[in-house]
């Protein structure tokens, strides 16, 4: 085997657009598409001459396939790679790799009992030349030690109509969230890839601030981590235009990520040294950091999949577990805004499994 033959399920909306990027990997090839509206799946099948199918379950036991890419909302993933992994079948997941963190561990239970099986979730926003810089200079160790980070991903604008667009949005039981869940995934896994998991976070926000909906649409969260740094994430869809700016203070000065650039204010000397030793301030160094055209790939993500199951030395771009570490952080934030309390990490699954029931439960979507 060359290729890896792949199923999509879920072909009407960003399905539509990873479609696309998966017939432009090398190292997969398309052979099934899957989706509840016959119509529609009917359709892309012929536009791509592969075999159209209305249920996963059908189309996991075709022998069609040997990865499935899940593109559907999201509290069908869990039931669907579990399905998926019991027939031998591996699992690239978009994001979020699940609603709550109880689920996600489900899906890595299910993983673990078929052995050989890849599981990996859609979070191309690693492969921009933007973030795999910041990403080396952290772990090169040329800011020094990190102090403090402030992110504002607070561009996220969106009218109510957006959200009347569908019955599901922004509802508990439909998302199980809602800028949080929805809009900021991709920044919350880019924070713990460059930072690592917090210790604790304490959220403050508010359900419906800005639209009529039942979920997180304004949040501000303040993260403690165990080496003694600090962080801020701020995320809203009621702002415009909003920002969408990263501030990393560190012991050699402080980098700036925003409109597709990274500055580095860079002292002279490290600035703990130079607090215990010296008066005034240090000298600064102001530049821009060049960096390689910054188009973001999902093709890059679905090849490095392939390539783990072709290769089982090699291991998908962002794997289940670690991918289950964003959605840890978007629980932990919600429980702490809603029960105005600290938490610490890592979570107790079951203490938010539990709380999700209860606002599910009261959801407006039925």
């Amino acid at each position: 085997m060359n290729k890896v033959r792949f199923g999509i399920i879920g072909v009407g909306g960003m399905g539509a657009n990873h479609l696309i990027s998966l017939k432009q990997g090398k190292h997969a090839v398309l052979t099934a598409v899957c989706d509840t509206n016959r119509e529609c799946a009917d359709r892309v099948a012929k536009e791509n001459q592969v075999k159209a199918f209305y249920d996963a379950n059908t189309m996991y036991e075709s022998g069609e396939i040997d990865a499935v890419l899940i593109v559907t909302p999201h509290f069908s993933h869990t039931p669907l790679a579990i399905a998926a992994f019991e027939r031998k079948i591996h699992v690239l997941s978009d994001k979020p790799v699940a609603a709550q963190k109880a689920d996600a561990l489900k899906m890595l239970t299910a993983q673990e009992k078929q052995p050989g099986m890849k599981f990996g979730v859609m979070y191309q926003l690693r492969t921009s030349a933007l973030y795999k810089k910041v990403k080396q200079l952290i772990d090169n160790g040329v800011l020094g030690k990190v102090f403090r980070v402030n992110w504002s991903a607070t561009h996220w604008f969106r009218t109510q109509k957006y959200y009347d667009s569908g019955t599901w949005r922004a509802t508990w039981k439909g998302e199980g969230g809602g800028v949080l869940m929805n809009q900021c995934p991709h920044q919350l896994d880019l924070f713990q890839w460059l930072f690592g998991m917090p210790g604790t976070v304490r959220a403050f926000g508010s359900l419906g601030k800005y639209h009529k909906i039942e979920v997180e649409d304004d949040v501000t969260a303040y993260f403690t981590f165990p080496d003694g740094a600090s962080a801020v994430f701020i995320a809203t869809t009621g702002e415009y235009p909003g920002t969408d700016r990263v501030e990393i203070a560190a012991d050699n000065g402080t980098l700036i990520i925003e409109d597709n650039k990274i500055r580095f204010n860079r002292s002279e000397t490290s600035v703990s040294e130079y607090t215990s030793t010296s008066s005034g301030v240090p000298g600064l160094w102001k530049c821009e950091i060049p960096i390689a055209a910054t188009a973001i790939s999902a093709t890059e993500v679905i090849d490095a999949f392939a390539e783990s199951i072709l290769d089982p030395t090699k291991e998908p771009m962002v794997s289940g577990r670690e991918g289950m570490n964003s959605v840890e952080l978007i629980n932990a934030m919600q429980y702490s805004m809603l029960k105005d309390e600290t938490v610490a990490f890592p979570m107790d699954a079951a203490v938010f499994e539990q709380l999700l029931k209860e606002l599910i439960d009261k959801s407006s979507h039925k």
